[in-house]
């Protein structure tokens, strides 16, 4: 393996953790938010001990995620000078927009709305709970305008190789951008719904029956019914946004070599680049064609259109983005399903009665959301390929000259270290719900509801 391939499995290896911590984040702000407007608005204990509990798990993906974040900005430098020699005079200021808006802003109010819940007046603490939740939203805002701008570059020009602004408004709001932006924040949903459900249905099968499980239960359930039609309907969006401004990417998630209509969608094939055709089809007839075209005899792009006179290939690889896709798509699936089936029973049995074969369900599904953006952060990022920047530049002009074992050396560390976080990661967050089912509500302490005074002069403090 040379330089570029490493460098490559480096940076996927990195950011394919990073993600993983934001994706929760995100959305988790939002989620306490609402946890401590119903009890501003209800007085119910039961919504300040969910909010309790689940500001932990904030607290620790936050953590993970600023780490990787900072490890991954890191190889820029290392492993991509080309990148920011090109593009820099507009990825530097994008990245720097989301530090000034986002980061800054979590990082003022974050200790407040971890730690001030019965130190600062009740107001403070739901007002800079607000203000984190709205600081990671930027924050993925800045840093999808970017990737976006990678996939479909506008208002920019070229002088001399380097690439200059010319429009920052067409660079923000860039052909892609608001796809990716919707089609991330409804995938940070469904990760979060997920997560909330499985974690609060394990507490359940331990015996944990306090209100404020069944409550977190319920909404994950519904949350998660609720969101995935909506993430189907944006993707769709998405593919035809993708299919007019990258058709190269979507004739390889489709495993489709010749361009035509009446195209099959494939369930499942193996992709046999060598021979450019493929292998063990199974297909729905015209399914391809409905879906990009909305009729059955729609043309779809083939692979052999993006073929370079020498026969360079000017498509990405096609195994890793047929396969990919079909992850993503199976496991919202799964979620669709499942997340129907418990609706239907929450409305029949209510929380505390659930099926056991559901629960487990949901228990087993507890991480399902990570399955899903990592498959489909693998159909958009390696779906770019031969590009780095789309028609600006391959990834192999921006690789740095460094020797092949340097980059080895420091992959392995950086897949040992990962591993362990990943497994001492959701060994904690396991470990949090043990606890709290094992014991009492998480506290005992009476917080005060809006307008009802200074929290700091609770009797007992």
């Amino acid at each position: 393996m040379d330089t570029l391939l490493l460098s490559r499995i480096q940076f996927g290896a990195n950011i394919s953790f990073h993600i993983l911590f934001p994706t929760i984040t995100i959305a988790l702000g939002w989620v306490l938010l609402f946890f401590k407007l119903r009890f501003n608005a209800s007085g119910d204990q039961k919504w300040m001990d969910a909010y309790l509990f689940w500001v932990k798990v904030f607290a620790l993906s936050f953590a993970m995620g600023v780490v990787s974040g900072i490890t991954m900005s890191f190889q820029f430098g290392t492993n991509w000078p080309g990148f920011m020699e090109t593009v820099g005079n507009i990825a530097g200021p994008l990245l720097a927009y989301e530090v000034l808006t986002a980061f800054f802003l979590e990082a003022v109010f974050l200790g407040i709305m971890l730690f001030g819940a019965s130190r600062v007046p009740n107001w403070l603490h739901t007002t800079a709970t607000f203000l984190v939740a709205f600081g990671t939203t930027m924050s993925a805002f800045w840093i999808l305008v970017l990737n976006s701008w990678m996939h479909t570059p506008a208002g920019y020009e070229m002088r001399d190789g380097v690439a200059f602004a010319t429009d920052w408004w067409a660079v923000i709001f860039n052909p892609s951008m608001p796809y990716r932006l919707a089609h991330m924040l409804l995938a940070s949903g469904l990760t979060v719904a997920f997560l909330i459900a499985g974690i609060s249905a394990l507490r359940l099968l331990w015996g944990d029956d306090k209100e404020s499980v069944k409550s977190t239960f319920r909404f994950g359930v519904i949350l998660g019914a609720v969101l995935i039609p909506i993430q189907i309907f944006a993707g769709d969006m998405h593919g035809l946004n993708t299919l007019e401004h990258q058709p190269q990417k979507v004739a390889a998630m489709e495993g489709n070599w010749e361009t035509q209509g009446n195209v099959p969608l494939l369930l499942f094939a193996i992709p046999d680049e060598e021979a450019r055709e493929n292998r063990m089809e199974i297909g729905i007839p015209n399914g391809a064609s409905l879906i990009l075209k909305h009729k059955p005899s729609g043309v779809v792009p083939g692979l052999n259109d993006f073929v370079a006179e020498d026969g360079t290939s000017l498509h990405p690889p096609v195994a890793p983005v047929f396969w990919s896709f079909r992850i993503m798509v199976g496991t919202g699936m799964a979620m669709l399903a499942l997340s129907w089936a418990g609706a239907v029973a929450l409305r029949r049995r209510g929380a505390g009665d659930m099926p056991k074969l559901l629960l487990l369900g949901f228990s087993a599904m507890a991480f399902s959301g990570w399955i899903a953006t990592l498959a489909g952060w693998y159909t958009t990022e390696i779906g770019r390929q031969p590009w780095l920047v789309q028609g600006i530049m391959t990834t192999k002009q921006a690789v740095a000259d460094v020797p092949a074992p340097m980059v080895l050396s420091t992959l392995i560390i950086y897949l040992v270290v990962y591993a362990a976080l990943i497994v001492a990661y959701m060994g904690t967050v396991t470990y949090l719900a043990w606890k709290a089912s094992k014991g009492e509500p998480l506290s005992s302490r009476k917080y005060p509801r809006r307008g009802e005074g200074d929290a700091s002069l609770i009797p007992g403090e």
